[in-house]
C-alpha cells in the first residue's frame, strides 16, 4: 500500500511540473503573438513562424494540463442528474463514468501512440511553412492521453471507495 501512496505522490508531482510547463508555453505563446502584432503593425515585418508555433503550442498546452485539471476537478460537469441522486448513488455514477473514461483514454493512448510511431518511422513532415517533423507534434498526444488515463483510473478508485463507504 505504501508503494501506491509513493507512486501517487510522484504522479501528482509530475502533473504539477507539467502544468508549470503548460503555463510557460502559454506565456511564450502570448509573448509571441504580442511580438507578431508589434512587428506587423509597427515595423511592417510579419513573422511567419508565430501563427504556426502558437497552433502547436495550444496542442501541447491542452495535453500537458488536462490530467492536472482533472485531478483538481476543474473539468466541466453536467450535474443536473447528479444533484437528484443520493451521495452514494452519485459516487456509483461517478465510478461508472470515470471507469468508462479510463477505457476511452486508454484507447486514445494506444491509437495516438501508433500514429506517432508511424509518423516517426515514415519521417513525415508538416505541409506548412515551417515544415517540421510530425512525430514530435504527435508525441504529446499519447503522453497526455496516458496521463489522463491514469488520473481517471485514480478517480475511479476514489469514487469506488466513496461508494463502498456509503
Amino acid at each position: 500500500m505504501e508503494i501506491l501512496r509513493l507512486s501517487g505522490r510522484l504522479f501528482d508531482r509530475l502533473l504539477d511540473i507539467l502544468i508549470v510547463l503548460a503555463i510557460a508555453i502559454l506565456i511564450f505563446s502570448w509573448l509571441s503573438v504580442c511580438f507578431e502584432v508589434i512587428m506587423r503593425y509597427f515595423a511592417g515585418q510579419p513573422q511567419i513562424w508565430v501563427i504556426e508555433t502558437v497552433e502547436y503550442s495550444l496542442l501541447y498546452i491542452c495535453f500537458l494540463g488536462a490530467a492536472w485539471l482533472l485531478r483538481e476537478e476543474g473539468h466541466v460537469k453536467v450535474d443536473v442528474l447528479l444533484n437528484w441522486l443520493s451521495p452514494k448513488n452519485q459516487a456509483l455514477l461517478n465510478t461508472i463514468t470515470s471507469g468508462l473514461a479510463t477505457i476511452l483514454w486508454l484507447i486514445l493512448t494506444w491509437y495516438s501512440g501508433g500514429t506517432t510511431l508511424k509518423a516517426f518511422q515514415k519521417e513525415l513532415y508538416t505541409a506548412t511553412i515551417l515544415e517540421i517533423p510530425k512525430a514530435p507534434l504527435y508525441a504529446i498526444m499519447p503522453v497526455g492521453s496516458f496521463l489522463l488515463c491514469v488520473q481517471f483510473l485514480r478517480r475511479t478508485y476514489g469514487y469506488m471507495m466513496n461508494y463502498k463507504q456509503g
